[in-house]
């Protein structure tokens, strides 16, 4: 699973073949969160208060970015980086 940014321990991934709708994958430790790109709603899993509002604030200025991945990994072409949160 590709992945698609680190920041303050959390890392993002994108599955080339996953179901819809679109989502990625945050970890955080032992926690996972598959959190949907258009809505920024967790669906499966779960984080830490504060380490999903980081997450939620990444993915929303990367919003773009993360439907661009998307439709990549749907296509089977590598996926771009997208810068961290700061």
């Amino acid at each position: 699973m590709p992945e698609l940014s680190r920041f303050f321990g959390i890392v993002v991934r994108m599955f080339y073949s996953d179901h819809e709708p679109a989502h990625f994958h945050a970890i955080y430790g032992e926690y996972e969160a598959l959190i949907e790109v258009e809505t920024l709603s967790v669906f499966r899993g779960s984080l830490p208060r504060r380490a999903l509002a980081l997450v939620l604030e990444w993915a929303a200025l990367h919003r773009d970015e993360l439907r661009d991945d998307w439709q990549r990994a749907r296509k089977g072409e590598t996926l771009k980086e997208i810068e961290p949160l700061d």
